[in-house]
């Protein structure tokens, strides 16, 4: 048997501070992570059109993401 989970974040009228400080994209071209000065790593989808829509934010680093790489297989 296998779940899927989702974390949902909620905030007010205003989100988080995400002052991008490192950036990449994946090999296959839909997502964009980006880490901020804040702390956190954003996941963002990225369509065909290149529209941007936000996905999800990882909090829990406690100083600022200043590098981003992808993991080996």
């Amino acid at each position: 048997l296998t779940m899927k989970v989702q974390a949902v974040a909620v905030w007010g009228k205003i989100a988080p501070s995400h002052s991008i400080t490192a950036i990449m994209i994946t090999d296959d071209q839909q997502t964009i992570i980006t880490g901020s000065q804040e702390g956190q790593i954003c996941l963002w989808n990225l369509s065909s059109e290149l529209k941007i829509s936000s996905k999800e934010i990882l909090f829990g680093h406690t100083a600022s993401v200043t590098c981003l790489a992808k993991a080996r297989e």
